[in-house]
Parts: structure tokens; sequence; C-alpha cells
């Protein structure tokens, strides 16, 4: 089985990943941000990295769903293929920091990609408000992250609301991060995982 926990920056995705593969004994596959080489790059020059971060993501998120589903095990996987294309490359195009030229060359490679996967078991989307994603990313401290705009947050929220909003690859499961605290409370994070078996047992 293949769960996938997508989010903006600072929505708790690698914590909740982490915290929901030691309840299950499921795997998790974590986004290559310690090991990627353009990201520090891409924050403090944006228009010149944004292609080369883009397609350095949606290679590695690819690579992760084709182990995906060699592997007979459940595997939890921090940050879906689908938020690169559908929030991210989009957000850059519209911002004036990808090309046009770029931004479609970029498409038909996520295209043909997607043509050959299949979309998570179960999606569990972390909603988070603009101040509670500003808190965790400061309290995390990524240096790299100290340059993160505000109004680049908040467009890209406003998009993962919009692909949310029309979400229909699998089942769907909203947590609303304002409103508990996972880390900390383990009464949070129960009611999460109550909410996750829930899901879990309709899928068979």
């Amino acid at each position: 089985m293949h769960i996938a926990v997508a989010g903006n920056i600072g929505a708790g995705k690698t914590t909740l990943a982490e915290l929901l593969a030691k309840h299950y004994g499921w795997i998790p596959y974590y986004e290559d941000v310690d090991e990627n080489p353009y990201l520090n790059d891409f924050y403090n020059d944006m228009q010149r990295w944004s292609f080369n971060l883009q397609v350095f993501f949606l290679n590695s998120r690819f690579k992760q769903i084709l182990r995906i589903r060699e592997s007979a095990k459940t595997i939890i996987q921090d940050r879906t293929i689908y938020e690169d294309a559908e929030i991210f490359a989009p957000n850059l195009h519209a911002m004036g920091l990808l090309s046009t030229r770029d931004f479609n060359n970029y498409k038909t490679l996520f295209d043909l990609m997607i043509s050959l996967v299949e979309p998570p078991d179960l999606l569990v989307y972390l909603r988070g408000s603009i101040p509670t994603l500003v808190n965790q990313i400061q309290k995390r401290g990524r240096e790299y992250e100290n340059s993160i705009r505000l109004d680049y947050l908040k467009e890209l929220n406003t998009r993962y609301e919009k692909w949310i909003s029309g979400y229909k690859m699998g089942k769907l499961l909203i947590i609303n991060v304002d409103d508990i605290d996972f880390t900390t409370r383990p009464e949070d994070l129960s009611f999460v995982i109550d909410k996750i078996d829930a899901q879990i047992h309709g899928l068979f």
C-alpha cells in the first residue's frame, strides 16, 4: 500500500511521516532535501535555479514511486510527484521565475512519468495557515529557508487548496494542522491515527 503526505512548506509532512512509520511499521520515503544540490541556490536566486530544482525533484520522486510500486510493503511518502507539477512549477511560472519554454518542457516530462505510475492509495493533506507554516519553518531553522517570502507561501497555499478541492485520484484525508500538534501532544497524534485507520480499513 502507498500512503502519501502532502502539504505546503512547514506543514509537518516529514514529522508526520516519521511518526506514522514508527506507529504502523511502514517504510518511510522522505523528500531529498538534505541531498538536494539546488535548494540553497534556488532560494538565493529563484529565477536562475527554478528549472534545475523542479527537474531534480521530479526525477527523485519518480524514482521513489517506481520503488514503492515494486515493494511488497506499505510505504509512506513525504510529498507527492503531483505537488511539483500542480503547485510548485506552475507557481514559479506564474511568478515569472520559470520561463514558458522550461515550464512546457517540464510538463511534458511530468505527463510522461505519471502515465507510467499509479497514484497513492491514500493521500493525507496537511492544511495550515500562513502563521502556522511560518512558525514551523522558523522553529526548524533551515538556513536556506530564511529567505522564503510570505507572498510565495501564500500563493502556494492557494494552489494547494485548488488542487485538493479537485483531487479525485484516490482516498483523501484532510488534517488541519492549525488546530493540532501531533509532535508534542500524543492525543493529537492518536486523533490523526484514528482518522487514518478509518480510511485504511475502507481500502480493503
